[in-house]
């Protein structure tokens, strides 16, 4: 599976960017679908992930109420809809794709696949 990301950009603080994330390749269905992201001189963290279906979603606390992740699983595609951005949500966002298990939607090691990365600033 490979994992393309766009969508980034920069945006004042209080607005909204949609990421999203397309995969090639079959059986995208049976993959976790995870968002994360990395700022400069951090480790890269967990945002948010969906289950298989969509049915099932899972948030960093930070981004409660202000993100939310969803696929379709037609066009191989994830999104990451990002509003009341703050400046501390400007980092590098990355997608990635998981077969281990639900459990392990946190777990940026049990991801086996990842796209590139797409930038996310927010100015104050």
């Amino acid at each position: 599976v490979q994992l393309q990301a766009c969508g980034g950009g920069l945006v004042q603080a209080g607005g909204s960017l949609r990421l999203s994330c397309a995969a090639s390749g079959r059986s995208f269905s049976n993959y976790v679908m995870g968002w994360f992201r990395q700022a400069p001189g951090n480790e890269r963290e967990f945002v948010a992930a969906v289950s298989y279906s969509g049915t099932a979603t899972y948030y960093e606390d930070s981004v409660k109420g202000r993100f939310t992740i969803s696929r379709d699983n037609a066009k191989n595609t994830v999104y990451l809809q990002m509003s009341s951005l703050k400046p501390e949500d400007t980092a590098v966002y990355y997608c990635a794709g998981l077969r281990g298990g639900i459990a392990y939607y946190a777990r940026k090691d049990k991801y086996e696949y990842w796209g590139q990365g797409t930038q996310v600033t927010v100015s104050s």
